[in-house]
């Protein structure tokens, strides 16, 4: 029963780390936005947090520099799982109009996993609440899932 009630807190409320991995701010500036009552992301249950060991979902901006890489693998292996990780920009997504300089390596999945890629440059609030909102839906049928299979384990389907 307690790991119902869990399942269903991380999908209803998520937390969300944000992360600026050496973006120009416009992003960043987006993504603060949405957490303001006119875009209202936190209707969906979401709340910022400033620490990677409370977080469900990093939201990445900017392309990874060869000075933040190691930081970026940091946050990431503090944060519990289940993780998610969601790459906000253009530049997250492909390193963007920084791409090809000498101390950018590209989009945040050359180091670490990205569930969600939002494009844009940069990026509406509009479009990373829909990008936030198609996440939780992925999350809530995954914990479905994860339901179902653990209903016919322990009810006996499969075991012969």
């Amino acid at each position: 029963m307690l790991e119902k009630i869990v399942k269903w807190a991380r999908v209803k409320s998520p937390w969300i780390l944000h992360f600026n991995t050496g973006a120009c701010n416009a992003c960043d500036i987006e993504i603060v936005a949405t957490l303001t009552p006119k875009f209202d992301l936190e209707r969906f249950g979401a709340q910022l947090k400033g620490t990677p060991r409370h977080a469900d979902i990093i939201l990445c901006s900017g392309p990874v520099t060869r000075q933040i890489k190691d930081r970026l693998k940091r946050i990431y292996e503090q944060t519990p799982e289940p993780k998610y990780i969601v790459a906000v920009g253009s530049c997250a997504c492909s390193g963007g109009v920084f791409d090809g300089c000498y101390s950018v390596m590209g989009g945040i999945d050359t180091t670490i996993p990205v569930d969600a890629y939002i494009p844009g440059c940069p990026v509406r609030p509009e479009a990373i609440i829909d990008g936030m909102v198609k996440l939780l839906e992925r999350i809530e049928r995954e914990e479905e899932a994860d339901a179902v299979a653990e209903a016919a384990v322990e009810g006996g389907v499969g075991n012969e």
